[in-house]
């Protein structure tokens, strides 16, 4: 069985889906459309925009949505998914791959997204870190016992997980953790700490979004970040994407999960090969691949 699997924030590269622009009328037209909806010139910042440039959360969220939507869109009849799963930011994609949004609502969705976790940021001055080599009860554990706020946000694969938080809790932990032998405590040049209490301002605004957009029954079960189970039905839906933005990514029970319900090969799709990666550390015997036109 085949599962297709979208990335996150961090995927992004300069030139990111200029091919299929160049390639594909319907493509051109979704960029062009892409433009007008967020209304500024996104398609020429993906094609020929600085690193900076693409790192701004309201440009790097979007731009991977459309990367990624696009080329499912063009890969047509070898779009063929028994089960989606999207990391993060990439649940939005996989949700519009699968036709539970159309493409506009999608990137209103993303865009809003973008927007709210970027003022919420600015809120409060917080951070995430990615701790390497422990395992994931004992990072849980320091967590805990911390007096400031600082959770497990990304479970990405065995011994490596990402704790977010404020920035003097990310900084303490990660002191403890390295001293109870994490390989690697390294602070993330991230803007905010996503997936933790402090996005509860941009959980709030997502939501008035979320209830009022249509979302349709997808075409395949969706694995989503907070429940990791396979879900049809949209309420439930809807459900797990408002509470994400506060609730850690649960990729290695996503993933651990479809494996058990029958997927046999993870083709990711959108910008760079990270989930291939995280997904071969979560269990060697995976088959991974890219997806592609050809």
């Amino acid at each position: 069985m085949k599962a297709y699997v979208f990335p996150g924030q961090g995927a992004q590269f300069t030139g990111m889906g200029k091919d299929l622009y160049e390639q594909y009328p319907e493509a051109r037209e979704l960029f062009h459309q892409a433009n007008d909806i967020l209304g500024f010139d996104i398609a020429n910042i993906m094609f020929e925009g600085s690193a900076d440039e693409l790192k701004e959360t309201k440009v790097t969220q979007p731009a991977i949505f459309i990367h990624s939507v696009v080329l499912a869109k063009m890969m047509g009849e070898k779009f063929t998914p028994a089960m989606v799963a999207g990391h993060s930011l990439g649940e939005l994609s996989a949700l519009t791959a699968v036709k539970s949004l159309n493409f506009e609502d999608g990137l209103k969705i993303v865009s809003r997204r973008a927007q709210a976790m970027q003022a919420a940021c600015e809120l409060q001055p917080s951070t995430m870190a990615a701790i390497l080599g422990l395992a994931d009860d004992t990072v849980e554990k320091v967590c805990k016992e911390i007096e400031e706020v600082v959770v497990a946000a990304n479970y990405n694969c065995p011994g490596q997980l990402v704790i977010s938080g404020s920035i003097k809790g990310v900084e303490k932990a990660c002191e403890e953790l390295k001293d109870l032998g994490a390989k690697r405590a390294l602070v993330l040049p991230v803007g905010g700490a996503f997936h933790s209490p402090l996005m509860e301002p941009a959980r709030e605004e997502l939501a008035a979004a979320i209830e009022a957009t249509e979302f349709n029954k997808p075409i395949c079960p969706v694995y989503q970040n907070v429940s990791t189970f396979g879900i049809e039905n949209s309420d439930d839906i809807k459900t797990n994407l408002i509470y994400q933005l506060t609730a850690p990514v649960k990729w290695t029970q996503s993933i651990q999960q479809m494996i058990k319900d029958g997927a046999t090969e993870f083709i990711e799709v959108g910008p760079g090969r990270a989930l291939q990666g995280m997904i071969k550390k979560i269990d060697r015997e995976a088959e991974v691949s890219q997806g592609s036109l050809a």
